[in-house]
């Protein structure tokens, strides 16, 4: 099949299963996969131009309300975190897609990008991984499920219960690292999430269990918006390709919907470390594989 957008020609059968198995392993993790799935279109089906990243925040609108449905179902979404996460995301993701467009539109450039952006992330949770030994994130036996309990949540602090332990966070700093996951993630073409729970797991010593649904929540408001702008500036810039492919991200968007209502259903059976080992080898691998292909450029 020939998709007019991005230029490329591929089995209409690809895209859909490509996202279901990406899906369904970082859905776990709070990870809608978009951030392998921008690699894939690159590297594999050879979709270079900008509007890459606005098919990938599509992927996401259409992929992630089934795996927030699950989470909410279970009582495994903490809303004051969601909240926090949403609030912050949303404003970084209008600038990074500026940035995409006008600063990083050459595929070399952006490959360097994703690279060092994954890197960071794959380094940053394999050092927690390795270092220590099992902390509050990887607390809560496989099978656990029983709901998350707010007891506290205002501006400054969010305190909850699960697994029977409390866990508490600064509301503030929050925010102001989603903004910066925002711009980070607008860039990117993933809203944030692939970036947002490895840092809340790694730095807030939040458990992965609760981290998911507010990761993906925040994503998913983040990735509408980006698929708004995108093909709002569009007009602006005739020279370019900025708008999604509708098709082929909607394709994406079906494999990811059955991947990651999947993956959020068996969540609760996998422990958290595995998940965690699972996303560090995920990202380290996919960052080679950007270096790579930008070298070859």
């Amino acid at each position: 099949m020939v998709f007019t957008t991005a230029d490329i020609e591929a089995p209409v059968w690809l895209p859909p299963l490509v996202a279901l198995v990406v899906s369904f392993f970082t859905s776990m993790g709070g990870v809608s996969g978009a951030f392998l799935l921008l690699p894939f279109q690159v590297s594999v089906l050879g979709y270079t131009t900008p509007s890459v990243s606005a098919t990938n925040h599509l992927f996401n609108v259409v992929a992630i309300p089934s795996g927030v449905y699950r989470y909410v179902r279970e009582g495994r979404m903490v809303w004051p975190l969601t909240l926090a996460v949403i609030a912050g995301t949303l404003p970084g993701v209008f600038l990074g897609a500026i940035v995409r467009v006008v600063w990083l539109p050459d595929p070399g450039p952006f490959h360097l990008f994703v690279a060092a952006v994954l890197l960071f992330i794959g380094l940053r949770l394999a050092r927690d991984v390795l270092r220590r030994r099992e902390g509050a994130s990887d607390r809560g036996n496989a099978g656990e499920t029983s709901p998350a309990k707010v007891t506290t949540a205002t501006l400054a602090v969010l305190e909850y219960e699960f697994a029977g332990e409390t866990h508490r966070v600064s509301m503030p700093g929050v925010f102001f690292l989603s903004l910066v996951v925002g711009v980070v993630g607008g860039i990117y073409g993933i809203g944030g999430g692939a970036i947002m729970a490895p840092f809340l797991v790694s730095f807030y010593r939040l458990p992965v269990h609760t981290v998911a649904g507010a990761a993906l929540m925040g994503t998913f408001v983040a990735s509408a918006a980006g698929v708004a702008f995108y093909t709002a500036i569009a007009p602006f810039f005739p020279d370019a390709t900025v708008s999604p492919d509708w098709l082929l991200g909607t394709l994406f968007g079906v494999g990811g919907m059955v991947g990651m209502y999947a993956g959020a259903r068996c969540q609760k059976y996998v422990p958290a470390r595995a998940i965690k080992v699972l996303l560090t080898a995920i990202i380290l691998l996919t960052a080679t594989k950007c270096v790579l292909d930008a070298l070859a450029k």
